[in-house]
């Protein structure tokens, strides 16, 4: 399983928390503690929202804390929204175009987690793509199909009403090939302004995430940068979080009408 971050609010450099934490995303990507596996080697990426609409993005295939240009750009770019990922492959290649996060026009989006047996529903998942995004697709990754199905269907659903049609429909799919292996996820969109961020397991085993909320900033993370547990709230399995900017605006329960 992987290890991700997103940021919302006051400037800050991103080396604050990607490397400079008391358990950073650098140091979760050498030492997680609530991932299946400690080790988040099979690249990495960084997307950040500066003056332009569309977010810069930097990923690179080797492990995080092994990349110095990784270290000079964190070091040096100030930003009031950002999102970082550290990688561990769930079978996919590791290669520059399977790293997160994806960004189509303004709008970016990372996860963690895997759809159990996606080799078998790959070919009916990326169907759902719309054309006119398919040309879009890079990568192999499950995730990037999640993406793309996402952008697809919020051109007619609300951001957080498409989260649950996408959750419900794996799902659904998996029912129907009668496939057995869980379903497990946490989500992260933006457009720079709107965030979305999503917690979810088929077999009630979610994958780790938490909410970091202060006067000036917004954290959603995999893991905490410390061990003040006071500061780190569990998000709820099944609930989409509704951000604008640093301002937690609503959320939408799975199933709810």
């Amino acid at each position: 399983m992987c290890r991700w971050l997103a940021y919302s609010g006051s400037p800050i450099y991103m080396e604050e928390l990607l490397f400079k934490a008391e358990h950073s995303l650098v140091e979760q990507s050498l030492n997680a503690t609530e991932a299946k596996v400690p080790t988040n080697g099979d690249g990495f990426g960084v997307g950040w929202f500066a003056d332009r609409n569309e977010p810069g993005l930097y990923r690179e295939i080797m492990p995080a804390w092994n990349d110095c240009n990784l270290q000079h750009i964190a070091h040096q770019i100030r930003t009031k929204h950002f999102f970082a990922h550290v990688r561990a492959s769930t079978g996919t290649a590791t290669s520059r175009d399977n790293c997160h996060p994806f960004a189509v026009g303004n709008w970016m989006f990372m996860h963690n987690g895997q759809i159990g047996d996606y080799s078998v529903l790959r070919r009916q998942l990326e169907a759902l793509i719309p054309d006119s995004l398919y040309q879009s697709r890079r990568g192999t990754t499950d995730s990037e199909a999640l993406f793309l199905i996402l952008l697809g269907a919020m051109e007619t659903m609300a951001p957080e009403d498409a989260i649950c049609w996408l959750v419900e429909r794996v799902v659904e799919l998996q029912r129907e090939a009668a496939i057995r292996a869980p379903f497990r996820c946490t989500f992260a969109l933006t457009d720079g302004s709107r965030s979305y961020f999503f917690r979810y397991a088929s077999d009630n085993r979610a994958p780790s995430l938490y909410l970091s909320k202060r006067e000036d900033s917004l954290l959603v993370l995999s893991e905490p940068l410390s061990e003040d547990t006071d500061l780190w709230e569990p998000i709820e399995p099944g609930v989409v979080i509704m951000a604008r900017g640093h301002e937690i605006v609503g959320s939408r329960s799975l199933g709810a009408a």
